[in-house]
């Protein structure tokens, strides 16, 4: 059974930084592409990193980055975002997902990906 379950969240004072996890089960980090969304109170979902299952290679739909880092522990079977200098806007809720299709990271549409994690909340206070 493929499962998903984020943790890591919490209340953090805005410039703080967090590191999110996601463990997976059922399925390998080397076997398929895992990304990370946000989801802001009132807005959709967005992607904001993804990481290949081939090779660890790390993809973000904005090209500066922003504030995210994605990596991976193949040993825990975890995923893991950092996410640095946060700011109010951050909040929201933060779900990994997979596409059990391929390795790469091929579509930042939500509708792309075909399981999903629980989510876990970030609050930033300003």
């Amino acid at each position: 059974q493929v499962q998903l379950v984020e943790s890591g969240g919490g209340l953090v004072q805005a410039g703080g930084s967090l590191s999110l996890s996601c463990v997976v089960s059922g399925f390998t980090v080397e076997n398929y592409a895992i990304a990370w969304f946000h989801q802001a109170p009132g807005k959709e979902r967005e992607a904001v990193a993804c990481i290949s299952s081939i090779d660890g290679s790390e993809y973000y739909p904005d090209p500066t980055k922003g504030p995210f880092t994605i990596s991976r522990d193949k040993a825990k079977n975890t995923v893991y975002l950092q996410i640095s200098v946060l700011k109010p806007e951050d909040t929201g809720g933060y779900y990994c997902a997979t596409d059990m299709f391929g390795g790469t990271c091929s579509g930042w549409s939500p509708q792309y990906w075909d399981s999903w994690g629980q989510g876990t909340q970030v609050t930033v206070s300003s």
